[in-house]
């Protein structure tokens, strides 16, 4: 399930929980933008013991938006084979996508901030969402977010 909603500044927030879980999550917020060729955001992971944090995750026009690829999972509502992926051009974010039977997309989204720097870190969650409307649903409040549109 998302929740689009208003951060505690009120600034745009895109909460994903995972239906069979909803203690496991992952949060969008703190959007900024420092010219037109870029949008910057933070980016949490949630889990049972788990509280992961990138503060600056970039997206640029030129790169495969996250939007396009939850678009593309949701129009497959039907199912796949094997295992989809999407990741950020400086691959601090990345995205992995399975379908399982029951009409359900488990997300794996993976933090890695400085990947090629020593001593880095990584965390990952996994949220299971209905194949259909909640992907639906993600995929345009993540495109709202990005694009700074109210929701």
């Amino acid at each position: 399930m998302t929740t689009p909603g208003v951060g505690t500044d009120d600034e745009a927030t895109v909460t994903i929980r995972c239906q069979d879980n909803s203690s496991v999550g992952v949060t969008f917020c703190d959007r900024f933008n420092f010219d037109a060729d870029s949008v910057h955001y933070a980016v949490e992971l949630r889990a049972p013991v788990l509280t992961a944090r990138v503060n600056e995750v970039v997206a640029w026009i030129w790169d495969s938006d996250l939007s396009v690829f939850l678009d593309e999972l949701a129009a497959d509502y039907r199912g796949w084979a094997g295992e989809r992926s999407w990741q950020t051009n400086d691959r601090d974010l990345a995205v992995s996508a399975v379908f399982r039977s029951g009409g359900h997309i488990g997300l794996t989204w993976t933090l890695r901030p400085w990947p090629k720097a020593s001593g880095n870190w990584s965390a990952s969650v996994t949220t299971w969402l209905e194949a259909g409307e909640q992907m639906t649903s993600l995929a345009t409040d993540v495109r709202a977010f990005l694009a700074g549109e109210p929701r």
